[in-house]
């Protein structure tokens, strides 16, 4: 068996091939390829404070920058050559060229450049060939990358020297002047790109800020609708539990039941149990692993007392007002109605700490008004994490008994949240008042302590 030994290459040649790749990719490959100088953002920081008119034509300044170190070259070409057009015109048209082939227009300043020390009599640099080629080195290395700018300005002293017989005094001054000219434009374009990135990560930062915000808010709403309906099993269990043995004792509470009646409540006790099967299924779907059922039955407002004395041994004055004729609601009314006020309490001894509360229920005709109120915290009001839950809890079940809910901020710096649910008129006292056309559909926020 025969081992091969792959030799690398050193860092310095590793260095150096991709230095020329560099080169190769930058001012090789598509020389002539069509780039055409895109106007200037509308949204920028000083443009859109312009005119919207203005706006339009400042857009366009790059251009006419180029455009003016165009005619620029012209006119000096002109003046310097004894009013000879030409040796002006070559030298502009690498300058325009930067425009729209950025590649092209540095390899055509070499062609004008040589053009103008062959039939000129001021050497390799005239005037009009100098400022040509400063101009064309510092619109291509904005154009490009500072790699570019660098290899540019390396290929121009080369390119110099060597057609002077090797001697760089002759080139020197363009040495110079290009160097500080695109050691400028490369800082410039260092700090836009710096900078670019920063809005890039901004923004993407944002973007998930925004979907970890809706995403929690989405996990908060299924955690609070699964809670929900883990509550609602007991309710519905109890009454589908009622009506299977109502229909399986009913055949022997007359004497000598017809068969079909029998029959029938055969089939109401079979569907009750199937029911109660189904009901247990989609409960074990959106139960956690962890979920333990309760030993007690839900609460409903008949052991709302209990709840406001445990409130006020953690310190909240609370003060419960009833108006209306109190009577046994649905027992799903009631345990919503009981964890609204429940939430409400939580939030204003996590908010407003030192502020006192005030519940009132208003049993009026089609439903059941709530309204708990507290003042403005007196104590430190610290961070709690995860604020707005409850809120949303409570909306998911007024909304689940197609009920209004208002949760505003009072005008004493306090906190309100106002709940009517309503209830079928089937299911209320049928001697209750009717209500005047017109009224308020949230009475109990009216309601004043008897």
């Amino acid at each position: 068996m025969t081992e091969t030994q792959t030799k690398t290459s050193s860092p310095e040649i590793r260095a150096a091939a991709g230095a020329m790749d560099g080169l190769r990719e930058d001012l090789f490959r598509h020389v002539f390829a069509y780039r055409p100088l895109p106007p200037l953002s509308p949204e920028g920081r000083l443009i859109r404070r312009l005119p919207e008119g203005l706006r339009r034509a400042v857009v366009w300044t790059p251009h006419a920058l180029v455009l003016f170190a165009a005619f620029i070259v012209l006119m000096s070409g002109f003046a310097t050559w004894n009013f000879r057009l030409f040796m002006g015109l070559v030298p502009a048209i690498p300058v325009a060229m930067t425009l729209v082939r950025p590649v092209a227009a540095f390899w055509a300043s070499w062609v004008a450049t040589l053009f103008c020390a062959l039939l000129g009599t001021d050497g390799l640099w005239g005037a009009s060939a100098f400022i040509a080629q400063v101009v064309v080195l510092v619109v291509v290395a904005a154009r490009t990358r500072p790699r570019t700018a660098a290899w540019m300005w390396l290929l121009t002293l080369l390119f110099g020297v060597f057609l002077e017989g090797g001697d760089p005094s002759i080139t020197a001054p363009m040495a110079v002047l290009s160097a500080f000219a695109l050691l400028v434009v490369t800082v410039f374009q260092v700090r836009r790109d710096a900078e670019r990135e920063v809005r890039d990560a901004e923004r993407e930062v944002t973007v998930q800020r925004t979907v970890t915000a809706a995403e929690r808010d989405r996990r908060t709403l299924l955690e609070e609708r699964t809670t929900i309906a883990r509550e609602l099993h007991d309710v519905v269990a109890h009454h589908m539990s009622v009506v299977a043995i109502q229909a399986e004792a009913a055949p022997y509470r007359v004497e000598n039941p017809p068969p079909e009646l029998e029959q029938a409540f055969v089939t109401i006790r079979e569907n009750a149990v199937a029911a109660l099967t189904e009901l247990r299924r989609v409960l074990g779907v959106v139960r956690a692993e962890d979920y333990e059922a309760p030993d007690a039955p839900q609460p409903t407002l008949a052991v709302l007392d209990g709840l406001l004395d445990n409130v006020r041994e953690t310190g909240l004055e609370t003060e419960k007002v009833i108006t209306g004729a109190v009577r046994e609601l649905p027992q799903g009314v009631e345990l919503s109605a009981y964890r609204i006020i429940q939430e409400a309490l939580s939030n204003t001894l996590r908010h407003a700490p030192g502020a006192t509360a005030r519940v009132e229920i208003s049993y009026v005709l089609g439903g059941i008004g709530l309204r708990i109120v507290n003042g403005p915290p007196t104590g430190l009001v610290k961070p709690s994490p995860g604020a707005g839950h409850g809120i949303t809890g409570m909306r998911e079940r007024v909304a689940m008994l197609d009920g209004v809910m208002t949760a505003e901020s009072a005008e004493d710096g306090g906190y309100e949240v106002a709940v009517f649910l309503p209830v079928p008129p089937a299911e209320s006292e049928p001697d209750e008042p009717a209500a005047a056309p017109g009224a308020d559909p949230l009475p109990y926020k009216k309601a004043e302590q008897a």
